[in-house]
Formats: structure tokens, sequence, C-alpha cells
């Protein structure tokens, strides 16, 4: 039995989205597997990638063959670091709202310099009575 590391279509018509998963070589494309040790989702912006880095090499030690697509998918992983590219973006704009957080806090302290301004034609509100 030759295994293979390879992609499987999973998602609906017009939405691919990939596993990656061990195989024999013999069984189809979208067929029986014997596990699965990541996806790929190249909709979204960056790519997703997640490998479970451990479970490939164990593959890779039993003699596990990855096809080239998973090659290039592996590397792309490793280049970005081993963490989705999803997860790297999604980090800044988080850091982004801190300084939006900090605006509000400057108009919260104008607020009480308005007050006092309010406070002068209420003065002059008795004065004409």
């Amino acid at each position: 039995m030759s295994v293979r590391v390879r992609l499987t279509r999973v998602g609906s018509k017009k939405n691919p989205i990939w596993r990656v998963v061990v195989a024999d070589q013999r069984s189809p494309r979208d067929g029986r597997f014997i596990e699965t040790i990541g996806h790929y989702n190249p909709q979204t912006e960056p790519s997703t990638i997640r490998i479970d880095q451990e479970r490939l090499q164990h593959w890779l030690d039993r003699g596990a063959q990855p096809t080239g697509s998973v090659k290039q998918l592996v590397k792309a992983y490793a280049k970005g670091g081993g963490e989705p590219a999803s997860a790297a973006t999604a980090a800044a704009p988080a850091a982004e709202a801190e300084p939006a957080d900090a605006e509000p806090a400057s108009a919260g302290e104008a607020a009480p310099d308005d007050a006092p301004v309010e406070d002068a034609p209420a003065e002059d509100a008795p004065d004409e009575g």
C-alpha cells in the first residue's frame, strides 16, 4: 500500500475548500482516506492554511509521499511562521482599534469644557424674568 498526503475537495459548487488528508494512492480524490491532517481555503484573503505539523511529520517518517500541491502548501505554511495568514492579519485591526478608543476619551474630556458654556446662558435666563 502506497500512502500519499494529498488534497481532497470539500465545499459546494464554485466554493472550493480543500482538506489535507493521508490516503492510499488507489483511493479516488474525494474518496476514502486514513486521516485528515489539515485544511486549505483559497477563498479567504489571504488564503487560510492549517496543517498539523506533528501528524504530517509522523506520516512522512513512515514513507507517505506528499503531492506537489501539498508540498507548496507546506512551504507556504512554513513561510507564514507556522500560523494561518488570516490569524496574523486579524491581530492588526485589533491594534488599530486601541487608538480609536483613545479618541473618545479626549472627546469625553472636551465635554466638561462644553458644560460651563451651557451654564452661562442658563444664568442669563433668570435675569430676563
